[in-house]
């Protein structure tokens, strides 16, 4: 630095002697190249850049080791039935099995016989207790017990239930005629069956029911005397029916006490005889 110092200044006085008055010109000459510096201190980190593109899939590894077996899921539906398969072979022939007994046919032909006839009588027997004891009538699917006790309607409803029962509904001109003959054969005239006025609706019309509360629908037999309608408002005391051995029904005083029909439905598991010991007690 000191030599260029040294040649600035003579060059400055040189072109103060030799020039002219008017013009003075100063050239600089570069000078020759220094010495390296010293390093500077490490910058910071500069922001994060953007992530590159990914690279080449790389080699697959080696497989690992098998793992242990896990517990067991739990059971999944069942599937549909599979078709029938194809019949499969015949087995072997088995051993000759040993020679039964000599069978004594005539002396078991007897016994069934006299059991086959001991059956017969049972059924006789069954049918006389039913038709002459019991004096039960009965259909396909329900039996029928004239009750020669005087009891007032509601008293009369209870002891059919008692029974295992109902009062005896008529809801099919079979069963009707079936239980007015019933009761043209026990020498009687009337008695109640299941059939009562309901409470009046919102419309002030009341009407007639059955005693398991089904509506009468279309069939029904009153009497020309009674004059009842479906959409007639029954009296409150005469609000209970009888039916008489002419087939026709007539309203009567629920206060009443006469004699009545329960009926008894056949039931599978009791069986017949079930339904008779029922009526009898």
């Amino acid at each position: 630095m000191s030599r260029l110092f040294r040649l600035f200044a003579f060059l400055s006085g040189f072109c103060y002697i030799v020039a002219s008055p008017e013009v003075c010109t100063n050239s600089l000459i570069p000078g020759a190249k220094g010495d390296q510096g010293d390093y500077g201190e490490q910058g910071e980190d500069g922001k994060l850049g953007k992530n590159g593109p990914p690279g080449l899939a790389g080699v697959p590894g080696e497989p690992g080791l098998k793992g242990e077996v896990g517990p067991s899921g739990k059971m999944g539906p069942i599937g549909e039935k599979g078709d029938k398969g194809a019949k499969g072979f015949d087995g072997p022939v088995g051993i000759k099995g040993q020679a039964g007994a000599t069978c004594d046919c005539g002396r078991y032909r007897k016994v069934v016989g006299q059991l086959d006839e001991n059956l017969g009588k049972l059924r006789n027997n069954v049918k006389f207790v039913k038709n002459v004891v019991l004096g039960l009538k009965e259909t396909e699917d329900r039996y029928y017990l004239l009750v020669k006790e005087p009891k007032k309607f509601r008293e009369a409803s209870m002891n059919c239930k008692l029974r295992g029962g109902a009062l005896a509904m008529p809801k099919t001109n079979n069963i009707n005629r079936l239980m007015a003959d019933y009761i043209s054969q026990a020498g009687l005239t009337r008695v109640y069956v299941g059939v009562q006025a309901q409470s009046k609706g919102t419309d002030g019309i009341g009407s007639y029911i059955y005693a398991d509360s089904t509506p009468l629908r279309e069939f029904a037999v009153w009497s020309q005397e009674e004059q009842l309608y479906s959409t007639s408002s029954p009296a409150t005391n005469v609000s209970c029916v009888e039916l008489l051995n002419t087939g026709t029904w007539n309203k009567v005083e629920c206060e009443t006490p006469l004699f009545f029909i329960c009926e008894f439905p056949k039931s599978r598991r009791r069986g017949r005889g079930g339904a008779a010991a029922s009526a009898l007690q």
